[in-house]
């Protein structure tokens, strides 16, 4: 693997603007360099436990001894980019909290961001959402994350990358963007109008498996796994075509479309998808199933 201190000793680039909510990796090599860009790792690692069921642990220590991409900064979405005090893990952070979050990492208001991960992209499309209900928008999530960068052979760096110390964010919130459970009753019992997707795998979906006490998905939701819009050869997103015929059942759905999963991540997998199919109306069900599973009054059903 080669090694970025030519890359860190090139002079530093503008950042141009965003076209979208993603950035290829190629794009993202040109543009190394720059100090109008901050790039985050936002990996989450899960470890198995000796009862079967797993734990959240941060992929801190996999960022500085395996390896990221050159000058990335570690964005800890369990107790930074989340409310650590939440009911649920990963619950979204207040304003205040977003704002500390954002210029722990380096990112004030003229900074182009890039995210990543160490997945399929699950959790750096948390931090794309987070930052666009923050009201932020110079915001994308690199297509394939580490995976796809790695095996192209480009550079790697190790270690701890220092943020820029004196970053300062204003966020301007949209609760738009958000769902509580209050709203998916209205959805059920037909008050509102919504689509509900579950970004949950199949099996899950179905309520086969899970680590709730009460499985399965809520009434009426169709199941659009968040694994299946990557290619399984380059860990990138799938073609808009293929996208598109993934989401054929609600894409051109005129209500509004609410993605859910566990506990709000595969859900910006699925919202990041839908926004490169022109959904510009998706909200996401932060407390997701750990919320509305722990309600012995909330349905749920199972298999398809």
């Amino acid at each position: 693997m080669s090694n970025s201190s030519a890359t860190s000793s090139a002079l530093p680039l503008a950042a141009p603007a965003l076209v979208g909510p993603t950035v290829s990796t190629q794009w993202l090599a040109d543009h190394l360099g720059s100090d109008q860009i901050v790039i985050l790792d936002a990996t989450v690692l899960q470890a198995p436990r000796p009862d079967g069921s797993f734990a959240w642990l941060s992929g801190l220590d996999q960022h500085l001894i395996g390896g990221h991409l050159p000058g990335a900064v570690f964005a800890d979405i369990l107790e930074v980019f989340s409310d650590p005090a939440g009911a649920f893990v990963f619950t979204r952070p207040s304003a205040e909290q977003f704002e500390a979050a954002a210029a722990s990492v380096g990112v004030d208001n003229e900074t182009t961001v890039v995210v990543y991960d160490a997945a399929v992209g699950q959790w750096a499309a948390r931090i794309w959402w987070l930052f666009r209900a923050f009201g932020y928008d110079r915001v994308a999530v690199l297509d394939g994350g580490l995976a796809k960068w790695t095996a192209e052979d480009r550079p790697i760096d190790f270690g701890y990358i220092e943020p820029r110390s004196d970053a300062e964010f204003t966020a301007s919130e949209h609760p738009e963007f958000w769902i509580e459970k209050a709203d998916i009753r209205a959805i059920l019992d037909g008050t509102v109008e919504g689509t509900l997707i579950c970004a949950l795998p199949p099996k899950e979906f179905a309520g086969e498996t899970g680590q709730r006490p009460r499985l399965g998905h809520i009434p009426g939701s169709v199941n659009v796994p968040a694994g299946r819009l990557v290619s399984r050869e380059t860990n990138a997103l799938l073609p808009l075509d293929d996208l598109r015929i993934t989401f054929a059942d609600v894409v051109d759905d005129p209500s509004r479309i609410v993605t859910y999963c566990g506990g709000g991540i595969a859900a910006a997998s699925d919202a990041l998808a839908l926004a490169l199919l022109g959904r510009t109306d998706v909200a996401i069900y932060d407390g997701s199933l750990n919320e509305w599973a722990a309600d012995a009054d909330a349905p749920l059903r199972r298999a398809a």
